[in-house]
């Protein structure tokens, strides 16, 4: 077994923000809108966890799925998730069309900004959970923080962007779309004491647990991602605290402590 502890990216954004999160260092000079964690060397795991810091509206985007990528020469498409950790009142997130709308109309609605009205706003607090699967219209509101669990992909396609000066891509954007009205990912839910299945493929497995003792066996080549929310613990004698995220390969023993809040992620549709 090896649990490796992750090197954190701290990403500036305009739409960042300079009070993040208990577990990171608040000293910066620019706001902060994401701080990623990334494994050593020039790896490209098949998963990447993210926190998101909001104090603006992101832009209105869309990611392809794997075949509409791997089309375009890329290694993989884009099906994320968010976990909300905390949310202004008023927050929003934006998650596919009020209704059905044909290409023609999407294109002259991200032309025009009026696609802001096609999107079907939802509020957001604490808690709750949404999976955005390849092909989702959507956009991320202002004055939240959250979790990403995401396909290890940066292809974004921007439809609109609030008249920031940022590249659109309406051709590949358009073409990837499913401008259709949001479907929730079945969502398994609690399987045992402590263990909740958040989603189930079919790009990843994404776990929430409750502090305790847990026994890990992953199959051999396989990585997770150990992301505690709150808390903290051992893994195999490795410390661990919130603001954290942990590499594990292998067979584990986890001791959480008591009130602690895990996620734990995988790549695949079934769960270990």
């Amino acid at each position: 077994m090896t649990a490796t502890p992750l090197a954190t990216h701290r990403v500036e954004k305009p739409w960042g923000r300079h009070r993040l999160w208990p577990g990171f260092d608040q000293a910066m000079t620019d706001p902060v809108g994401e701080i990623w964690f990334q494994s050593p060397g020039d790896t490209a795991p098949d998963l990447l966890i993210k926190y998101l810091f909001t104090s603006e509206k992101l832009s209105v985007q869309v990611h392809p799925n794997d075949a509409q990528a791997q089309a375009a020469g890329l290694p993989r498409g884009k099906d994320e998730c968010w976990v909300i950790l905390d949310a202004e009142p008023h927050s929003t997130i934006a998650l596919g069309t009020k209704q059905p709308v044909d290409r023609e109309t999407l294109r002259a609605a991200a032309l025009d900004g009026s696609i802001v009205e096609l999107l079907d706003w939802k509020p957001v607090k604490a808690g709750d959970f949404f999976y955005s699967g390849s092909g989702t219209i959507h956009a991320i509101g202002a004055g939240i923080t959250l979790v990403e669990v995401q396909q290890n992909s940066e292809t974004t396609y921007r439809l609109y962007d609030y008249g920031r000066p940022r590249e659109l891509h309406l051709d590949e954007g358009i073409a990837v779309s499913e401008p259709v009205p949001y479907q929730p990912h079945p969502m398994p839910g609690l399987v045992e004491p402590g263990r909740t299945i958040l989603v189930e493929g079919p790009s990843f497995v994404l776990e929430r647990w409750a502090g305790g003792p847990r026994s890990l066996a992953l199959p051999g080549g396989m990585t997770g991602w150990l992301v505690p929310l709150r808390g903290e613990g051992l893994i195999d004698g490795l410390a661990f605290r919130a603001g954290e995220c942990i590499a594990v390969e292998g067979a584990a023993e986890l001791l959480a402590a008591p009130g602690s809040d895990l996620l734990f992620a995988y790549p695949g549709d079934t769960r270990i």
